[in-house]
Parts: C-alpha cells; structure tokens; sequence
C-alpha cells in the first residue's frame, strides 16, 4: 500500500495533509478531474472473461431532461460497480443514449416547430425557425433527411448535459465506451440482428389486424399498451331473422356495426343455443352474418352475446381467427371510416346509411349511428352508463384502433407454446435481485396473445433493411424481400438503391421499392449486450463480455426491455443475455404516488444536487432495496449528508491524535500495537461489519449493507471514539496512546472502504489526505485481515453500556454532560463487570467520572445499573 524509501525496506508513508474546515462543497468537480486524469474506471480491455464484470447499463431516453428516478437507479447500479471493482473485477461499465424513438421526434417537434413530410425535398443547410410558431398548423413542413439531421443536433446537446448530470453524481462509467442507439453502429448492429432473424425464420411479415396509434400513424406493440378507465356505455339494438324475431346485443361501439361479421356466445348459455348455426341481419345495414358459438364470449357480460367486428379489440382478433371470419375493416390509418360504401353492403338503405359514416372520425361516427338508431326506433333501453378499461398507446392520448395492414414481427412465443416455454427457461436461468420479479416476467411471457409488432410508421429511427421487387403491375412482392449484404450496413432503404437495380428503376413496373417502416425503438435497444460489447464489430471483447453479468432496470420495463432483450439472445446467440438482473423501483412524491411529467410532480436531479451534494443523494437511493418503489425523502439526503460531514470530522481527529498510515494493521508490527480490550473489541465488531456487509453485497443487498456499516461508524464516533479520546491524548502513556492511533487508523481504513460505494467523494477525498492514489482503487476489506487484532465485543458492549448510563445520570439530573461525577456504583452480573474492568481508565476519562466503584450483583440485576452518583457542582 506504501511506497518505499529509496535503497531502504522502510516504507515512505505519506504526512496527512488535512485542510483546516473539511466540507463536501466542491469535492465533486475536483475528484471527478482527479478520476478522469487517472482513467480510473478504464476498462482493462488485456483481462480475460473470469476476471471481467460487465454491466449492460440502460440508456437513458435522450429527449429532454433526467429526473430523481434517474438519479435513484443508476445510483444504485453504480454502488454495485465500484463494490465489483474493489473485489478485483476488471468492471465493463458502458452508458448509452436511447436517441432513437418516439420521444425525440416529438421533443425534436415541439422545440424547433417543425413537422415532418417525406414528400418533402430535402433543403441543404436548413435552419428551423428562431422560434416555433404557437399554432402547429403553422410549423415548418421540412423533409425526412431534414428531421433526422435537426433530431441528430438536439440529442447531441441533450447528452451532453445528461453526461454532465451523471458525472456530477459520480458514476463510475467508462465514459469512452458511449454509443448511441441511432448512431451507425447501432444501426448497423440492430439491422445485422433483423437479417439474421429473416433469414432464420425468427422474423416475418405479414398482413394483419394491428393496434394502431391514429395520432401518431404508427403500429403499436402489445408491450406499449396502457389501459385506462374512460366512461362509456353499453348501447342495446337488435339483428334479426328470417322470422323477424329479435337477438339483442349490447355494445360500447356501435359505430362499428357496417364492420360486423358475426354475433357471437358462449357454447353453453342456453338464451342462445337454438341460434347457433343460423344468420341474423344487422340493423341499418342489413347485413347477414352468422352466430357462432365460442367459450371466450361472456355471458355476464352485456346481454350475453356478443357482436363480432374487424376490429373492435383484441377479442375480436381472437374470434376473427378462430372461426375463420371474412375481413369488413371500415377504419383506416387517419382514424376515419372509409369514404366508399364497403361492397358487403348491398341494400340502397344500408349504402345511404353509411354515407353518413363515411369519412367521420371514430367519435363522430359513434355519435351518427346512435342518431340513426334512434331515429330508427332500434334502440331497445337507454345507454347504460359505464366505466372500462380502454386500451391506449403508452405516449398517446386517444383510445387505440385495430386496423388491417403489413408489418413486420419477430417470433416471441406469443403464437408457439414450444418457444414460449423456452423463453420462460430462459428467464429461470437469469439470477433476479429481488427474486420475487422473476414471476412478473412469467406471467407476461405465458400472457402473450401475439408475435412481437416490430416495425413502425415514424420517421427517426433504424431504417427495415428491406427492398421489394414490383411485379408487371407495379404490385410489391412481399414474400420475396430483397436482402443487403451484412457489409453493406447499415443502409437507408428510403434513400439508397437496392442492390442489382439502379435508381431509375424506383417505384416503376419490374423495378424496386423501400421499405418506409423503421423498426421498433426496442428491437434496437433488446441488442443493448451487442451493441456496448460491439458484436462483430470487436469479436475477442465480446467473447469477453457477453453475457453480460449484470442487467439494471426498472421494474415497469421488464415486459418490453428486459424480454425483447432475452428474445433476442435466445434466437441469435441461444442463451440468455445476463447472469444476474437487478430490478428496482419507482420513485414515489410524499404523497407516495408515481413521479411522472403527466402529473406534476417531477424533482429535477439539479436541485437536491445542489443543495444536498452527490454523496447525500447517492445515500438516499443507496438506503433503498432493489424492487422497492421509494418516496422522495429530503429527510434521508440530510442523513446522508451528515454522515459525510461526520466521516469528514471524524477522520480529521483521527489524523489530529497523530494518526497515520504506519499505524494500520496490516503486518505484525502494526498489529502489536493494538493492545488493549477495548480496541480489540471494537475491531472484533468491526470484522464482523466487514464479513456481513460482504455477503450483502455479493447478494445485490446494498442496503442492508450500507445499513450495517453506518450503524457501526455511528457507535464508533459516539461511543468509542469518546471513550479513547483521553488516551489518544497520551494519559495513560505511549504503549495505550500507540494502541488508539493503530485502532483509529485501521478503523478508518476499513471504513473508507466500505462507504466507498456509496459516498465516493466523501471517502475519496479522506483517502488522498493520508494515502497514495484513489480509494476505488483500493482492495475492497477482508475480515480475515482483523483475525490478528480482534478480541472480545463484550467489552465494547458493556462500557458503552455503562457510559450511556452515567450520561442518563447526568440528564436525569439535568446538568451538563462536563459536570464531573465524584463517584458511582455500577452494578451488575460478574461477566459484563469483568469486561468493563480492562476499560475502567477509558470509561472514566469519557464519563469524566473520580471514582467509579463495580459491585457484583448476579441476583438483583441483569444488565449493568447505576446508582449512587455523586456529581460536582454544576457551572
């Protein structure tokens, strides 16, 4: 640990050098520059793969501002990566940006006041407007390639105040091994995994029913739902026979019945037994359709049978499959009922009817039938009022459509039990911190309804590598993709020529078209191991890395992040991605709900930064347990600072008793001057802290960790070190004083290591006063280096005991903790008398005590009392 003197074996200790007012204020920049001038969190590319921890660390969304949640999360990613490096680990510790999605078109939009037209031509050197016009209708309409370059400027300077964030809380990122999601290398890499899933057969295109966002024109995954409760109502109108005997049915959307293909129950109600098998016609359109029989339909719900359209829902979708049902989509991809009259509709009423409808949005459509039903006389009560869940986009505000079109998907086990099953497997081989997350991530993969929806109708994102030949007729060839070559990557099929065509051939008969879809934002961030490991691109250092040990995330992402993530592992590297998942949770408001943009009630990172500094807040997040959703506590964060403040003070008076590093027991020199019991006790405690915080660590239970070493620094600072304070002033001699200085300069050493973690300024910046480099440098502290110094806790126990009771003594008689006590008995069993005896000099010189008399009484008591206390007169 120390350097030597030149032509001697006498180590060169280092003179600590302590400022006169220690304080946290300005530590953060000055360390960070220290850290980055050392390269401290380099990582050692020469290592092999057992000495290697790498952490697939998530990229936060770079489309605004970092709020308290970031702060929380990564914190606690980053305790475990400097505990993974003080336990010698070469730690791989990469941080992306999440550049490519939804949130930056729409940041990009708002900021510049600009609106994107494909058809638009390109302008060279464009310059969006000083500032954006209020009225959207208003805004620049600039092309594709113009959006992505003003996309690209602003999510640069995003991040890089987002770096400067996360440098200032400290985390220990190798920040030279960034990437981007949007970058070409990701590109590249997100594309390479779509072709290798093409061509294996993992992924697919097709024509389909697809949840469909109207606001935002784009597809949308079964893992981006949210569902809402909105009022509604069931409205009752009846289909009828050839007999003209009326089936009620009740339904929420009745702007959907020229859509309808069937009436549907369950196949054991018997209200509709003698139906199954017949058709009924619909009312106002006078459609025939048949009444099938199927167990998913509800007979509690509404009137029992049910009205079978495409597409209502999902169900819907189910039933359409099931029963084999003809397609009668109306809705488009504007959200407005299409302006021809369907050909399935045949009577002049029916086509006047929908002339009504044609062109109207879902809601003004909805309005219109009702009108028409009314006026009609169909309808059969009034609109029962209810509330239901609704299905929207997670980042949209108006309810989801089901519209028919092609998309491209990836296999997840949604529509193949056997892949299913394999994916669960999957997820059982992935160590979970907290395990109990383990069945959320089950119950979502057994939910699953569908393959995973991965192309989208946005503009900023990974372009679909794909061309299609057109036929004769100008028609694409779906079923035969053209493909690029891997080397080729990554490529825009928007702007550049498939191969073995020329660009002439665009868009006419026997030539070629682009795909105009761009993936989904998670089918490149699922790649987060291949693209911060650089697969393919730097094969030995992905050998090295993959799989990952470590994925951190939230507990809300675990159905779209950490799966896609393990889906895509399984199909192209068949295994898992990760060893181990840490998951935590949400930050909460005082009034412990969700913290979100929506609402209100985000902190910003800056502000308890400022106000409390980078150790307090890492504290508080620290405090917390992985899966655990946590209030926003400022109360916590001034704990956290005073306990930095007091590592500070009280390392400061360990270095004023003469303290230095000779003094620490790392060899048999040192070790010999601790001699006396109560220094042996307080090592032996402190090598039981160093054994248990270990084995929370190694468990992911930083917490707990955290929790046993600051309770120990606190009975050191308030019991031990008042206890010695005298003796390290050299009252009872050299021998006991030198016994102090070796006890409070391995405490100290042990303990700097343990907070390093958590409070890496605070420690840090004790660590340069008195030692040579960085403390996260440093080895993390074994128990097995106490074994030598250790002796009884007893008698750190009882003196402490009996010291608290002299203290309560003197409150109890109201006078000052200095007032000097003449004398006092303490009493109690011989054992703990027989552990406050090698430290009566110490508890007299703490308690400022004359005379202190011990009185065995192994009948009377059974704890240490005091009794008879004499004191001084007050001041």
């Amino acid at each position: 640990m120390a350097n030597h003197i030149k032509g001697t074996d006498t180590p060169a200790y280092k003179t600590p050098e302590v400022p006169e007012k220690p304080a946290l204020e300005g530590l953060e920049p000055k360390l960070n520059a220290a850290w980055q001038a050392e390269r401290l969190y380099h990582f050692d590319e020469t290592a092999s793969r057992d000495e290697v921890y790498s952490i697939d660390t998530p990229p936060p969304t770079a489309s605004g501002s970092l709020h308290v949640g970031h702060m929380f999360s990564y914190t606690q990613t980053d305790v475990v990566a400097r505990f993974k490096r003080m336990r010698g680990k070469k730690v791989f510790y990469p941080l992306g940006w999440d550049d490519n999605g939804l949130p930056t078109e729409r940041r990009v939009q708002n900021y510049y006041g600009v609106r994107c037209d494909p058809a638009k031509p390109y302008i060279p050197d464009y310059q969006p407007p000083e500032k954006p016009a209020k009225n959207q209708r208003d805004w620049d309409v600039i092309s594709r390639q113009n959006f992505i370059e003003l996309c690209e400027t602003l999510t640069v300077e995003d991040e890089k105040i987002f770096e400067d964030l996360f440098t200032t809380l400290g985390l220990s990122v190798d920040w030279r091994q960034t990437y981007r999601t949007i970058d070409d290398d990701s590109r590249a890499a997100s594309q390479r995994a779509f072709l290798r899933d093409v061509t294996s057969g993992n992924a697919y295109t097709a024509e389909a029913p697809t949840l469909w966002d109207v606001t935002f024109r784009t597809a949308v995954a079964q893992a981006e739902l949210e569902a809402k409760e909105r009022p509604g109502a069931y409205y009752r109108y009846p289909f009828t026979d050839d007999a003209g005997n009326e089936t009620v049915i009740a339904t929420t959307r009745p702007e959907l019945l020229p859509s309808c293909v069937a009436l549907v129950a369950h196949p054991e109600d018997s209200r509709y037994q003698e139906l199954f098998g017949k058709t009924v016609t619909s009312p106002l359109f006078g459609v025939e359709v048949p009444v099938k029989a199927h167990p998913l339909a509800d007979p509690e719900k509404g009137s029992g049978i049910a009205m079978i359209c495409t597409f209502g829902d999902m169900t819907d979708v189910t039933w359409w499959r099931e029963l084999q049902l003809p397609t009668r989509a109306l809705i488009g991809r504007d959200g407005r009922f299409a302006a021809q009259a369907p050909e399935w509709i045949t009577t002049d009423e029916g086509r006047a009817n929908y002339e009504q409808l044609a062109g109207k949005t879902v809601h003004s459509a909805k309005e219109a039938v009702v009108v028409m039903l009314e006026e009609a006389g169909l309808l059969r009560a009034e609109p029962e009022k209810i509330t239901h869940a609704v299905h929207f986009y997670e980042k949209g505000d108006k309810p989801l459509e089901v519209v028919t079109s092609r998309q491209w998907y990836i296999r997840n086990g949604g529509r193949d039990a056997a892949r299913r099953q394999q994916l669960v497997e999957r997820g059982r081989k992935i160590s979970w911190h907290p395990g109990f997350m383990r069945s959320r991530y089950e119950n979502w993969v057994e939910g699953l309804n569908g393959d995973w929806l991965i192309s989208r109708q946005r503009f900023f994102g990974v372009p679909i590598p794909v061309w299609y030949p057109l036929d004769a007729e100008g028609e694409p060839d779906y079923d035969n993709p053209i493909l690029p070559a891997e080397e080729q990557l990554p490529v825009d099929p928007a702007s550049q020529t498939a191969p073995g065509f020329e660009e002439s051939q665009r868009g006419v008969p026997g030539g070629f078209i682009g795909e105009p879809d761009v993936l989904d934002t998670w089918a490149t961030s699922s790649l987060t191991p291949q693209i911060a490991g650089k697969w393919e691109r730097d094969p030995e250092l992905f050998s090295k890395v993959f799989p990952f040990d470590l994925r951190p995330q939230g507990h809300d992402i675990i159905r779209t992040w950490l799966f896609s993530t393990v889906v895509r592992a399984n199909s192209l590297h068949d295994t898992v991605p990760w060893t181990n998942t840490a998951i935590s949770g949400w930050i909460l408001d005082p009034d412990r709900k969700k913290m979100s943009k929506s609402k209100g009630n985000v902190v910003v990172p800056t502000e308890p930064l400022a106000q409390f500094g980078a150790d307090a807040v890492r504290y508080w997040a620290a405090s917390a347990k992985l899966g655990a959703d946590t209030a926003y506590e400022i109360g916590q964060m001034k704990i956290g600072r005073r306990l930095a403040i007091k590592l500070l003070n009280a390392s400061k008076f360990a270095f004023g008793m003469g303290v230095t590093e000779a003094h620490i027991a790392e060899d048999d020199a040192a070790a010999a001057l601790i001699t006396e019991p109560l220094d042996k006790a307080l090592l032996a405690k402190l090598r039981t802290v160093v054994d248990q915080a270990t084995e929370h660590f190694e468990n992911y239970d930083y917490a707990r960790a955290l929790d046993i070493t600051e309770s120990f620094f606190w009975a050191f600072t308030d019991d031990y070190v008042e206890l010695v304070k005298d003796r390290a002033y050299g009252s009872q001699g050299e021998a006991a004083q030198a016994s102090v200085r070796a006890t409070l300069a391995t405490v100290l050493d042990k303990l700097l290591r343990l907070f390093a973690p958590v409070l890496p300024f605070a420690t840090d910046e004790v660590w340069r006063w008195w030692r040579e480099g960085s403390v996260h440098a440093a080895s993390w502290p074994q128990a097995s280096e106490l074994d030598a110094v250790a002796g009884s806790p007893a008698v750190l126990d009882a003196v402490a005991e009996a010291l608290t009771g002299l203290r309560r003594a003197k409150a109890e008689a109201k006078v000052k903790q200095r007032t000097e006590i003449i004398s006092a008995r303490i009493a109690g069993p011989q054992d703990q008398l027989g552990h406050v005896e090698p430290a009566l000099a110490d508890l007299q010189a703490a308690a400022k005590a004359q005379s202190l008399e011990l009185v065995s009484a192994e009948q009377t008591v059974k704890q240490l009392e005091i009794s008879e206390v004499r004191l001084a007169e007050s001041e």
